[in-house]
């Protein structure tokens, strides 16, 4: 309570509820107050990565060249994703110490994302130097997962979705015989299935495009670069009450740690490569762009998630056609192949460097629809349900097209097969 003195007596005065804050409208001087993650991110990695690879040598974790998929000219040490979790690691400790002014009142990296980080990292390596089986490498997925999902990341997307349908989450869904089920209860577990679901597939996506010099490393700067966009477009537009608890500040320290990541990396990965990133790597990199885009629907807002997807959309687009392949093949879906986008870029183009760029810019594309659709949700009063729309049109002309190519392929291998079955007529 708050005594102010007047004239001959004393006023209570009722105090106000705390100002709800406006922070950091000026995206510029958000990116000032954090570039100590990027630089953090980027030089560390940049000096570790030659290291590690100098210990990978030692220790024979060595990618041979082969006939059918790996064309590299001589043997390539993996790894470069340890280097990379360091990177990440000096970055998230360059956030906590090196950040001031209003920044350092905000919610730092929840501890959760740091242990499955550390979860899908030991995974990953655990892989390169043993190949793991299958099931061990989703079981460590699902540990990060489950680190995740103890601090709720992944349940605001998911209540956002859920709430229009089926009501606030302090409301109950149904009574019978004694029993009540809340709304938040069924939220939370609904949030965990599709938190363990999108992990999985998240780290594995990356995983299979990881397939050129320089595709996943490069192809990730220029997503983290639109997560990035997205991040500042939420601060630019948020309010808050309690700094503690925000969750502001993190979207950005993750896609600026992502960024300078990529970029410390991407010189020694380029072709011709120095080192590759490995499981170790490409899983981690996985990790890191879902969590980063689930933390977009933490305000409640499932179309920011879209906009993240939409970013992600080359590993999710030739994932779906992997698995699209493999069914219509009849074989099992961890079944290698050199049929993926990269691989028929690659023998169309004829080079390395050429499928590469052509596959940067089709990434381009999609970060700039993503930041695109994020931009109108956030700053026009554009229905949710448009952007919705937007995404699942591009989403389902790309699939319909890529699954027609894979049935013409089809086609034309049984009619190689088998002479008497004609191919489709594409003269028409």
């Amino acid at each position: 309570m708050i005594f102010q003195a007047t004239t001959g007596n004393i006023e209570l005065l009722t105090p106000a509820s705390p100002p709800v804050r406006e922070v950091f409208v000026d995206a510029v001087e958000m990116l000032n107050v954090y570039s100590p993650v990027f630089i953090a991110g980027f030089l560390i990695t940049l000096v570790a990565t030659p290291v590690v690879r100098r210990i990978a040598i030692v220790v024979g974790v060595i990618d041979m060249p082969d006939v059918h998929r790996k064309h590299h000219k001589a043997p390539v040490a993996y790894l470069g994703g340890l280097a990379v979790f360091i990177g990440f690691m000096c970055a998230m400790i360059a956030s906590f110490i090196l950040i001031d002014g209003d920044a350092a009142d905000l919610a730092p990296v929840p501890l959760s994302i740091l242990v499955g980080a550390s979860a899908i990292a030991l995974t990953g390596l655990a892989d390169d130097i043993w190949k793991w089986d299958a099931r061990l490498k989703i079981a460590g997925q699902l540990v990060a997962a489950a680190a995740l999902s103890y601090s709720e990341i992944g349940i605001g997307a998911v209540t956002g979705v859920l709430q229009p349908l089926i009501g606030q989450p302090d409301e109950t869904l149904f009574t019978f015989a004694g029993f009540a089920l809340q709304n938040a209860v069924l939220y939370y577990w609904i949030g965990t299935a599709f938190l363990g679901f999108v992990i999985i597939a998240g780290c594995n996506s990356a995983n299979l495009i990881d397939g050129l010099d320089g595709l996943l490393s490069g192809s990730t700067a220029i997503m983290s670069s639109g997560f990035l966009a997205i991040a500042l477009l939420l601060a630019s537009t948020a309010t808050i009450d309690d700094p503690t608890t925000s969750l502001v500040g993190v979207r950005v320290i993750l896609a600026l740690a992502l960024l300078g990541c990529m970029l410390g990396f991407l010189p020694w990965n380029f072709n011709p490569a120095f080192i590759f990133l490995g499981d170790c790597g490409s899983l981690l990199i996985g990790y890191l762009c879902v969590t980063t885009i689930l933390l977009f629907g933490e305000q409640g807002s499932p179309s920011m998630v879209v906009a993240g997807f939409i970013i992600f959309g080359l590993p999710i687009v030739d994932t779906t056609l992997a698995i699209i392949r493999r069914k219509l093949a009849g074989v099992p879906m961890n079944t290698a192949d050199a049929n993926h986008i990269h691989h028929q870029l690659k023998r169309a183009l004829g080079s390395v460097k050429k499928t590469v760029f052509a596959l940067y810019g089709i990434t381009l594309a999609f970060t700039l629809l993503g930041v695109s659709i994020a931009a109108i949700a956030l700053l026009t009063s554009t229905r949710m349900l448009v952007v919705y729309c937007i995404g699942m049109a591009l989403f389902g002309f790309v699939i319909s097209v890529a699954i027609k190519i894979a049935m013409l392929q089809r086609w034309e291998a049984n009619t190689a097969a088998s002479p008497t079955d004609p191919a489709p007529d594409r003269s028409a």
